[in-house]
């Protein structure tokens, strides 16, 4: 875990000249009602000990730059400009940005180092985890004040 948080402080100071906020978001199983939950029934998650950590810093302009330090790929984008990727994984991050802003809420572009020790397609929720992990990370660094319950809801909108 420390060796993770180092690579995203170090990614982001290299891409950036500057400390990240750095959040955590775990993974997690579903104990019961695996792929349920988007067909309004009912689940059982349990937070495993794997995880994304997220290194975020507001921007003062409407751009976003995003580096995924797994995959040693990057994708850039405007707040207000969302157009899906063919890379796949920074549909995600915007399916975030683009759910918070259909519920009103309106913040300026962001820099995002994240990477994890999820196993992607391993039905642990890498995409959840990233998702949720974003939301709160955004409604942290520009102070919207979004219920954590709305945030979750949020997420999983970004996700269906």
């Amino acid at each position: 875990m420390d060796n993770l948080v180092l690579q995203i402080q170090k990614k982001f100071m290299e891409l950036f000249g500057q400390n990240p906020t750095l959040f955590r978001s775990p993974g997690r199983v579903n104990l019961i009602g695996e792929h349920t939950d988007y067909n309004q029934g009912f689940v059982l998650p349990a937070a495993v000990d794997k995880a994304i950590y997220l290194g975020l810093s507001p921007r003062k302009d409407r751009k976003c730059f995003l580096f995924a330090n797994d995959l040693g790929q990057s994708h850039e984008f405007k707040v207000s400009e969302l157009a899906k990727s063919e890379k796949r994984w920074p549909n995600y991050i915007m399916g975030v940005v683009d759910q918070m802003q259909r519920a009103g809420y309106s913040f300026l572009g962001f820099n995002c180092v994240f990477g994890g020790d999820i196993p992607i397609g391993a039905g642990m929720s890498s995409s959840a985890a990233i998702e949720a992990g974003l939301a709160f990370a955004l409604n942290t660094i520009f102070n919207l004040n979004i219920d954590r319950l709305d945030l979750v809801k949020l997420s999983q909108k970004a996700e269906n």
